[in-house]
Parts: structure tokens; C-alpha cells; sequence
């Protein structure tokens, strides 16, 4: 069952996020891990800049939640994290399938670089990577991130912002050198 998170759901949200996380660990940079990889306060502090929480409860119990903010004209995807001994049984796509029928514009998702189960599983869900100086313009635009996060991550896109963009399947062509891209 797929269902809007509230604030009785904080404590399980951020419990989740830090378990899913832990697939991070060693792949991201390591100047840009910590423990917990996203405190309470950065949880809180997420939630109050509009990002809304959607959870995937299977036996009873929240097995992975995914996070939606609008920002400006585009939705972005946030903080898609699923308990680590439910992953690779279809709740991010349950989580991604049901948000799609929520949203009527474009959607963007920044992942890290590194991280290539999460662009593969974007990528076979019908969005695209976006090259190096779009990737860069776009965190820039839509996202409140540090500077080296932007150096280390990727942003794929949906056909509607291609569409509204003036762009065809398979644009990307100045990260040819990307290493998340050259290990797909």
C-alpha cells in the first residue's frame, strides 16, 4: 500500500533513509558521507522547505519512502530510500509508478555519480542523464546543494522536461568521460 507520509511518520522516515543510505557507504566520496548519512535536523529542515513524503507499507510495516518537492516549474524526486532487507523487490517502483500519477509537469532526480544501481534504475524507469554543464545549471536551479555535491552528482530527466525542452531521447553527449556513465 502506497500512502502520504505525516509527522507521526518522522521518526520511521528518517530511520529508513539512514538504513537505505547505507548502500552509499564507500561508493559516495567520502568527504561527503556522515554518520547518520541525514541528521533529524536536515530531515526537518527538508520537510519544511516542501518536501513530501510518500511511503510503501508492505506487511504492516513502512518498508521505503520516496520524496517529492515542487520547485518552480519541475517535481523533483527526493530522498528515494527503501529498508535495506526489502530492496530489489519493486518498492522503489512502486513509490516512482505511483508519484508519476500525482504529477502533471516534468520531473527531475539528482543521484550521486557513483551510485550506478540508482541511475540504472532511473534510467530503465524512462528517465534520461542530462550531460555535465546541464547537470551543473540545473542542481543550480533547482536544488539548495554545496558545491561539491554538484561535482560528484548526476541529474536524469523524464520525457516531459525533454519534451519541453526541445530535446530527443538520448541527448546526453558531453559526459562520454563520466565514470557512472562508462560503467553502464
Amino acid at each position: 500500500m502506497i500512502r502520504r507520509c505525516d509527522e507521526g511518520d518522522f521518526d520511521l522516515i528518517w530511520e529508513i533513509v539512514n538504513d537505505g543510505a547505507q548502500a552509499y557507504k564507500g561508493i559516495i566520496p567520502t568527504d561527503r558521507w556522515h554518520e547518520p548519512y541525514m541528521s533529524r535536523d536536515e530531515l526537518r529542515h527538508e520537510i519544511d522547505a516542501g518536501v513530501t513524503f510518500w511511503g510503501c507499507e508492505e506487511s504492516g510495516a513502512l518498508a521505503g519512502v520516496m520524496g517529492i518537492q515542487q520547485v518552480q516549474e519541475v517535481t523533483l524526486i527526493r530522498h528515494a530510500y527503501v529498508r535495506t532487507g526489502w530492496q530489489k523487490r519493486g518498492i522503489g517502483a512502486q513509490l516512482l509508478a505511483h508519484f508519476r500519477t500525482l504529477v502533471e509537469g516534468p520531473v527531475l532526480v539528482g543521484t550521486w555519480a557513483d551510485a550506478v544501481w540508482a541511475i540504472r534504475f532511473y534510467e530503465k524507469h524512462g528517465f534520461e542523464m542530462v550531460g555535465r554543464e546541464e547537470k551543473n545549471r540545473l542542481l543550480k536551479r533547482y536544488w539548495t546543494v554545496p558545491g561539491r555535491q554538484i561535482e560528484t552528482s548526476v541529474v536524469l530527466v523524464d520525457k516531459k522536461w525533454r519534451e519541453l525542452n526541445g530535446e530527443s531521447p538520448r541527448f546526453v553527449n558531453d559526459c562520454d568521460d563520466d565514470p557512472a556513465r562508462a560503467s553502464s
